[in-house]
């Protein structure tokens, strides 16, 4: 019974943020990456941006996007079912998928942390200033965090990398891979904005371990912990429906790290 609740709650949540999503305009996207590999996301705009932001979902990352722009997976992720907020808050948005040569398990997973990942995003970085000269800044949430903060240690603004970067319900751990706090953080020099919920009970991302990232972004010109109470929780711990997918928490989520990001 407990699951069959938590299913229908979820199913709720997917069902008010498509109809949310009917009333904004948004396009899917190829482009080409490295040789014979193209990289798809869901593109949305303002009229006259602020800012633009790349957002990473979480788990395996395969949110296999079709040509009309629905996803077959990963709808009630906390970044993709909040990109329409994003966008209301003066950004335009790029919600990235696996790239064309990884559109089947494991996706994303063991890949987050590769060269090739990085060249894609480059890519989609580029594209959006040709959109609009605007700073691009790398959104990551829990597993899509790795994704983020790797491409953030490898390449700067000036070598076609994000301008900042924000990080959400943060994988602190693992049991096979690196976790964010054993990369190389101190490469990082653009601003960072790292988001979590006090009570996030998912067992990668434990928000006591939280000083040990913060205490890695050393060159960072500005950096800021913003930490969430309240809101929903419900079902898995490291899902949607609860604390670690600011579930029930997302206008205030999104508006602080969207206001953050519109700070000079």
């Amino acid at each position: 019974m407990k699951r069959l609740f938590t299913f229908c709650c979820f199913t709720v949540l997917i069902g008010l943020c498509q109809s949310t999503l009917a009333q904004v305009s948004q396009k899917v996207v190829d482009i080409p990456t490295r040789p014979g590999v193209t990289q798809r996301f869901v593109y949305l705009a303002p009229e006259n941006p602020k800012a633009a932001v790349i957002l990473f979902a979480g788990g395996h990352g395969g949110l296999q996007i079709s040509r009309a722009g629905s996803f077959r997976w990963g709808e009630g992720n906390f970044l993709v079912r909040t990109r329409q907020l994003f966008e209301k808050n003066g950004l335009s948005v790029a919600v990235v998928d696996a790239p064309s040569d990884r559109e089947t398990a494991p996706f994303l997973g063991g890949f987050r942390q590769k060269a090739e990942h990085v060249a894609d995003i480059k890519a989609v970085i580029a594209w959006l200033k040709q959109q609009a000269n605007v700073p691009v800044w790398l959104i990551g949430t829990s597993m899509g965090t790795l994704s983020a903060a790797f491409i953030a240690t490898q390449v700067g603004p000036g070598d076609g990398g994000p301008d900042g970067l924000v990080l959400t319900s943060s994988i602190l751990s693992l049991d096979v891979g690196r976790p964010l706090p054993a990369m190389p953080l101190q490469n990082i020099a653009i601003p960072v904005l790292v988001v979590h919920h006090e009570k996030d009970g998912c067992n990668l991302c434990a928000y006591s371990q939280i000083p040990r990232l913060m205490e890695k972004l050393t060159s960072t010109p500005r950096k800021e912990l913003a930490t969430f109470k309240g809101g929903e929780n419900r079902g898995d711990p490291c899902e949607a429906l609860a604390y670690h997918g600011f579930n029930g928490l997302e206008k205030e989520v999104v508006t602080k790290i969207a206001e953050w990001i519109r700070t000079k």
